[in-house]
């Protein structure tokens, strides 16, 4: 055989190779292999058979969801049936992140985000936003800081803020500069203000106890080993920081993932215009206004109202839009963004749950308390707040995390003799900060990913570079400001 020959027989495998359907073999190959490796990898002593199953099923179905082999949604829908059909958990157990309040929250938002856009509500709260500040990119991401900031103290629920508020907004700016998502623009403008947009809850999140509704536990069990963190004590605290990172985060989102879009100084002009075509605010605006207004006055004070959950709220919100013809059934029904995201969620929740309840994270926890015993407490709370913070990477919820984790690594902690105030305040503030890692790691989260401007990769990017400048503001700056204050 001539060696032109072999060489022939071996081009179509060179083609294979390196073109598509390799890299589509790859993209089912690599997260199956992880799943069976440790699936048959011998769990740890303390580790049961069940919690290590599920944390091989959870692992691969995280990596599948990163090279996208196939749709989100059918990746979870697969994870679930291995899940069940292994009898690493019951058909129930599986499908118990479809019944969490969170799940709802973050498909109803996303239907009022639909609502705020077909109604041209949001498009003209955004050409009012391009007149005000549409001079500059950089001034628009802070506008949409700002917004997020003032609202946080008042509405416990990121997702409230993040996906019902901030999201129509973001989106209609980005359509309004024709930046979409599915015709190749997305980084003109749409996919900065989309990063900025979520982060900015990320920031906010830390900055009250009333800003995300797993902080008050996180003070409740800072309290009982006799920790004060009260709504003053925990807002004075974060002012410093929090700020400092408000006004970091968009500058290092434009350094690293830059708009095409820098200056528009014929924006403003072009939006006056924009507003009077429009004409006067129609009636289907003033009922998505007057339902805004509704939603986020249920969403302050809910609670006091008679424990009205966000995830009610949100449902009341979607069924007074049906009601009103503001939607039809058929814009929910079709709207296929929101189901992809309602079921690949929905399963990440349910295993990151359940990763909790079988004692995989509890065990984590307790093994790194054993490896810091000989070091000094600064160097012990150094490496325990880095792999508590970046332990967010197993969860799709920071309410599940901080009940999970909160109290054992402030246990830890405080056992190698960190000042207990210090402690407390780092590691409810790095609950927060710690969803900016990735783009399943909070509930509002999906909704943004979702909309297709941020692919996974870049997502996960940016949060790396934004998590080393929260570790050096909130732990470092922030430690000098609490001394400071006399905290500790």
């Amino acid at each position: 055989m001539s060696k032109n020959h072999r060489l022939s027989m071996l081009t179509p495998l060179a083609n294979w190779l390196s073109g598509d359907n390799f890299r589509r073999s790859m993209a089912f190959i690599l997260p199956i292999s992880l799943g069976i490796i440790v699936w048959f990898l011998p769990p740890p002593e303390g580790v049961t058979l069940q919690a290590w199953h599920l944390l091989a099923i959870f692992l691969g179905t995280i990596v599948a969801f990163v090279i996208k082999p196939i749709p989100q949604g059918a990746v979870a829908i697969v994870a679930l049936v291995v899940t069940v059909l292994s009898d690493t958990l019951t058909i129930q157990e599986g499908l118990s992140g479809f019944s969490n309040t969170t799940s709802w929250l973050t498909c109803s938002s996303f239907v009022i985000a639909r609502a705020v856009i077909k109604t041209g509500l949001a498009k003209r709260i955004a050409y009012t936003f391009m007149r005000m500040l549409g001079k500059n990119t950089l001034f628009l991401g802070y506008g949409l800081v700002a917004t997020d900031f003032i609202l946080s103290p008042a509405m416990p629920s990121g997702n409230a803020r993040a996906a019902g508020v901030i999201f129509p907004l973001v989106k209609s700016l980005a359509t309004a500069y024709k930046s979409e998502s599915y015709d190749g623009t997305e980084r003109k403008i749409g996919s900065y203000l989309m990063t900025i947009g979520y982060q900015a809850t990320q920031i906010s999140t830390a900055m009250f106890l009333t800003a995300m509704v797993a902080n008050p536990l996180m003070a409740q069990l800072a309290g009982e080993i006799g920790v004060n963190l009260d709504w003053g004590t925990w807002a004075l605290a974060a002012i410093v920081p929090g700020i400092i990172s408000l006004i970091a985060m968009p500058l290092i989102i434009y350094r690293f993932y830059p708009p095409e879009i820098e200056a528009t100084p014929e924006a403003p002009q072009l939006a006056k215009e924009e507003l009077i075509k429009m004409g006067k605010v129609k009636f289907k605006e003033w009922l998505m206004f007057a339902t805004i207004m509704l939603l986020l006055f249920l969403w302050c004070f809910g609670k006091q109202l008679g424990e009205i959950s966000s995830a009610t709220t949100a449902l009341l919100g979607v069924a007074l839009l049906l009601l009103t013809g503001v939607l039809t059934w058929n814009d929910v029904i079709e709207d296929s963004k929101t189901w992809n995201i309602f079921i690949w969620f929905s399963t990440l929740l349910m295993m990151a749950t359940f990763l909790d309840r079988l004692g995989f994270i509890p065990w984590l926890s307790a093994e790194l308390g054993n490896m810091v015993n000989n070091l000094s407490w600064q160097w012990a709370f150094l490496f325990l707040g880095v792999a508590y913070f970046y332990g967010n990477y197993f969860f799709a919820s920071k309410a599940a995390r901080a009940g999970a984790m909160y109290p054992a690594f402030l246990a830890v902690a405080i056992s190698v003799g960190t000042p207990p105030m210090y402690a407390a305040l780092s590691l409810a503030f790095l609950v927060n900060l710690s969803g900016c890692l990735s783009h399943y790691a909070t509930s509002e989260a999906p909704v943004y990913y979702g909309a297709g401007y941020i692919d996974a990769g870049t997502w996960c990017k940016l949060g790396i570079i934004l998590s080393i400048a929260y570790l050096f503001i909130w732990l470092i700056i922030g430690g000098f400001w609490w001394q400071f204050l006399g905290l500790i």
